[in-house]
C-alpha cells in the first residue's frame, strides 16, 4: 500500500588490507583543482522582501547545450582524480568479490504458487521466479536482465494476481520510475496485451476472481500545464483483456493535486477502501465503498489530522494510527456501520514505536521499535497477546509475508553483524525455522556493534549505533563514517551490507545515529525533526559528530559523512553550518536549493515534511538553513563529492550541479569539490548491479584518499 514518503576480522588476511591498498600508485592532480568556469548571473529574486540570491540558476536547465558542456567538463575532472586513486582498483575488485553470493527474497504466497525475487551474485537485477511448493525448483517468470545490454532497464515493482496465474509488473529505464504497466500471464510465459502507461508504483489491488485490479494513474503529457503531470493521481479499475483507455475512472480529487492513493479490497470483494495521502505528510483520509451498490465513494475518516494504514477482513477495517496515540495503536472500525466514532481499540499505544502489522492466519502480527531495533509480536484478531518472536539478536526485522488465513509467514531479519537470514513461522506448532540465510564473503564475528546515547545542542538524548572490529584503541585516529536520514519517519535500525565491510576491513568506525525527523520513537520524534523543526535534525548529526570526536572514535581529520536524497539535505547542512568538523563530505541526490524545491518534479509532495519558501512563515526557516544559500566565500570546505542522475525524477539534478559550482567558487582550502553526474540514472532505484559496483568503489576511493587509509 502506497505511503507517500526516502549498511570483521579475518583469520585471514584479507585481500583488502591496508597494506595492500597502498601497492597501486596513480598520479592524482596535485594542488587546488583546475576547476570548470562556472558563470554568475545577477539573478536576484525578493521573497516576502528578503533578497535572494541565485547565480547558478542556469544549471537548472538539464537539456541546454551550455549545462551539458559544463556536466561533460565536470565529470572529466571527477574522473581525472577518482581515476587515479591508487585503492581504487583493489575495493573495486573487493566489492565484486563481496557481492557475488546468491541472495533471494521473501517468498510470497498465492493460491496457486509461491513467487521469490533471486540473483544469483553480480545479475544486473533480480529476478522474478515462482515454483508451486517451497520444495519445489524454481521457474522463471521474468528476467529484467534480458530487457537491455547495460541493465539500465529495470523491473520497479510487481503485484501477483490473488491465484497467481498473472503478475502486473511496472518497466522504466535509466532509473527514471516513469513505468509502464505490463501484464504477464504465468501459464504461458507471455505478456497479454494489456499495457498501461502513466503508471508511476500504481500498487494494483487484485479482484479476488483475479479479473482485473485498481490502480493510479496520472495524467499524459500535454493534457494538463507542463509538471502537472506528476501529479493530480486518480484512481481507475482495469478488467483483463480490455482497453486501459476506456478503464472505469473510481476516484479523484481534483481539488488536491497533490494528494496520491492507496487501494485495498475486502477478501469478499464487497468493500474498497481508498486510503488519502496528502504529500508525504503522516496525515490522510480514509475513504470507501461497497462494491454491492453502485453508490458514490464515502468519506469514512476526514480532515487529514493523523495517519491511517490497515487491512479489511470481512466487513473490519483494522487500522493502524497515530489518533491521540503518537506511537500508534490498532483500532476497528465495522464498514456496516462506518462510524470511526465507534472505531473499537484493538491494540492500545505502548512505550514502543508501533511500526507495523499484518493480519495473518486470522492474527494480528505486530512489528514494534525497542530503541531503534525490532520486534515482532503475535495477538489474536480480538488484540489478546498470544506469543513474542525470539531473534538471534538486536537487529530488524522486514515486513512479514502472509495472507489473513495462511497457516504460515515469512519474515526477514538482519543486523550490522548477522547477514540477511529468511525465516518461516508455522502458527500450529508455533515454530519459527531459518530456510535461507545469505552466504556472504565476509566474516562478521570479529566486529561489534554498540548502541549509545548522546546529548543533542538542545538536551534531547540521541541514540546511535557504531560498528568496528573488535578491540578497537580508542585513539582519536580512527576513519569513521557517520550517516543519517532524519526525515519521513524513514527509521534507521541495524542492516547488513556487504559493502561496509571495504570501510570495516580497513579499520573504519561505522555510525548511524537515530535522528529526530525519522520515525524511530514514534510521531513526536518525526514532528520534532520537520517544517520549523528541522534545524534540530542537523543538530543532532552534528552533535553526534562531536560526541564520536569527544570520546576518542576518530577526529575532524578522520572524520567523513555520507548522506543521500534528504540525507544529502543533512550533509549538505552540516558541511555549512560546521565545514571545521569533516575531512569529507559525500552527499548524493541531495536536495540542497531549499527556496526553489517545490518548483521541481514530484517535490510539491514533501512540502508537509519541509515547507515552501511561497509562504512567509515557513520561508524563515527553510531560508535560514537551505545549504546552497549558506555557502560562504573565503571559507576553507573539506573535500566534497556530490552525486546526482540525470534521470532523476524525485530531486532534481540541478541541486548537487548548483552547490558544485558555489563551492568551487567560494572554498579557499586545496581540498577537491567533485561532482559526478550520471547519465543513465535517476534517484538510484533500478541502478544495475554493475553501475552499483562502480559507484561504490567511487565512493570509498574517495574516502580512502582524503583519510589517508591505505597510506
Amino acid at each position: 500500500m502506497k505511503t507517500y514518503k526516502g549498511i570483521l576480522s579475518f583469520t585471514i588476511i584479507s585481500l583488502l588490507s591496508v597494506g595492500a591498498l597502498s601497492s597501486f600508485a596513480g598520479e592524482i592532480p596535485k594542488g587546488k583543482p583546475d576547476y570548470p568556469f562556472s558563470r554568475q548571473e545577477d539573478i536576484v529574486d525578493t521573497i516576502h522582501g528578503v533578497p535572494v540570491a541565485d547565480p547558478y540558476r542556469w544549471l537548472e536547465y538539464t537539456d541546454s547545450a551550455d549545462v551539458q558542456t559544463w556536466t561533460d567538463k565536470q565529470n572529466a575532472l571527477t574522473r581525472s582524480y577518482l581515476d587515479n586513486i591508487p585503492a581504487r582498483a583493489k575495493i573495486r575488485a573487493r566489492l565484486e568479490e563481496l557481492w557475488n553470493y546468491p541472495r533471494q527474497g521473501l517468498p510470497t504466497k498465492c493460491d496457486n504458487r509461491y513467487f521469490i525475487m533471486k540473483n544469483d551474485g553480480l545479475q544486473n537485477h533480480y529476478v522474478l521466479y515462482a515454483k508451486k511448493t517451497l520444495t519445489d525448483e524454481l521457474s522463471p517468470v521474468i528476467d529484467p536482465n534480458t530487457w537491455s545490454a547495460d541493465g539500465t532497464t529495470a523491473m520497479d515493482w510487481w503485484t501477483p494476481s490473488k491465484n497467481g496465474d498473472f503478475v502486473a509488473y511496472g518497466k522504466s529505464e535509466k532509473g527514471a520510475e516513469q513505468g509502464v504497466l505490463y501484464i504477464k500471464n504465468v501459464l504461458t510465459g507471455e505478456n497479454l496485451p494489456d499495457t498501461i502507461t502513466e503508471t508511476r508504483y500504481p500498487e494494483p489491488a487484485w479482484l479476488n476472481d483475479n479479473s482485473g485490479f485498481f490502480y493510479t494513474r496520472h495524467p499524459a503529457e500535454g493534457t494538463v500545464p507542463p509538471g502537472d503531470e506528476n501529479y493530480y493521481e486518480k484512481v481507475y479499475l482495469h478488467k483483463l483483456g480490455e482497453n486501459p483507455e476506456n478503464d472505469e475512472l473510481i476516484f479523484q480529487r481534483p481539488d488536491m493535486k497533490e494528494l496520491g492513493f492507496g487501494m485495498q479490497i475486502s477478501k469478499d470483494d464487497r468493500y474498497l477502501v481508498i486510503y488519502g495521502y496528502l504529500g508525504s505528510s503522516r496525515k490522510n483520509e480514509v475513504y470507501f465503498k461497497d462494491l454491492n451498490n453502485h453508490g458514490e465513494i464515502d468519506t469514512l475518516i476526514s480532515g487529514f489530522n493523523n495517519y491511517y494504514e490497515g487491512d479489511i477482513i470481512d466487513s473490519i477495517l483494522y487500522l493502524r494510527t497515530n489518533e491521540n496515540a503518537p506511537n500508534f495503536k490498532i483500532i476497528a472500525i465495522n464498514l456496516k456501520n462506518p462510524n470511526p466514532d465507534s472505531a473499537k481499540e484493538i491494540i492500545s499505544e505502548s512505550d514502543d514505536m508501533l511500526s507495523s502489522f499484518a493480519i495473518i492466519n486470522n492474527m494480528l502480527v505486530v512489528k514494534y521499535l525497542h530503541n531503534a531495533h525490532s520486534r515482532v509480536k503475535i495477538f489474536d484478531i480480538n488484540g489478546s497477546f498470544i506469543k513474542e518472536l525470539e531473534f538471534p539478536t538486536l537487529g530488524s526485522v522486514g515486513k512479514p509475508t502472509g495472507r489473513w488465513k495462511d497457516d504460515e509467514m515469512f519474515l526477514s531479519f538482519s543486523s550490522f553483524t548477522y547477514p540477511r537470514t529468511i525465516y518461516r513461522y508455522d502458527f500450529n506448532t508455533g515454530v519459527l525455522s531459518e530456510i535461507y540465510r545469505d552466504p556472504v564473503k565476509v566474516d562478521p564475528s570479529g566486529y561489534v556493534t554498540k548502541q549509545v546515547w548522546y546529548n543533542s545542542k538542545d538536551g534531547t538524548p540521541v541514540s546511535m549505533f557504531i560498528v568496528h572490529k573488535e578491540g578497537m584503541n580508542l585513539n582519536g585516529n580512527n576513519p569513521a563514517l557517520l550517516t543519517g536520514y532524519g526525515g519521513f519517519t524513514i527509521n534507521e535500525t541495524p542492516y547488513f551490507s556487504s559493502s561496509n565491510y571495504i570501510w570495516l576491513e580497513n579499520g573504519g568506525i561505522f555510525c548511524l545515529p537515530n535522528l529526530r525527523g525519522g520515525g524511530e520513537y514514534g510521531e513526536k520524534w518525526h514532528r520534532d525533526g520537520m517544517l520549523e523543526n528541522k534545524q534540530n535534525v542537523f543538530d543532532d548529526f552534528i552533535a553526534a559528530a562531536e560526541w564520536l570526536i569527544s570520546q576518542g572514535y576518530t577526529s575532524p581529520e578522520k572524520l567523513a559523512i555520507r548522506g543521500g536524497s534528504n540525507g544529502g539535505l543533512l550533509v549538505g547542512a552540516a558541511l555549512v553550518q560546521r565545514p571545521d568538523l569533516f575531512k569529507a563530505v559525500i552527499c548524493s541526490v541531495p536536495l540542497l536549493d531549499m527556496v526553489r524545491y517545490h518548483k521541481f518534479l514530484i517535490a510539491r509532495y514533501w512540502i508537509p515534511e519541509y515547507g515552501s519558501s511561497e509562504d512567509p512563515e515557513q520561508f524563515e526557516y527553510i531560508y535560514a538553513y537551505s545549504p546552497y544559500h549558506h555557502v560562504v566565500k573565503g571559507t576553507a570546505y573539506p573535500a566534497v563529492f556530490l552525486k546526482a542522475g540525470e534521470s532523476d525524477m524525485r530531486v532534481h539534478p540541478s541541486h548537487a550541479r548548483k552547490m558544485a559550482a558555489a563551492l568551487q567558487n567560494a572554498t579557499s582550502s586545496e581540498a577537491p569539490i567533485l561532482l559526478d553526474i550520471e547519465r543513465k540514472t535517476g534517484h538510484g532505484q533500478g541502478q544495475p548491479i554493475s553501475m552499483q559496483i562502480e559507484k561504490y568503489a567511487d565512493n570509498y576511493a574517495f574516502l580512502f584518499w582524503q583519510l589517508g587509509m591505505g597510506e
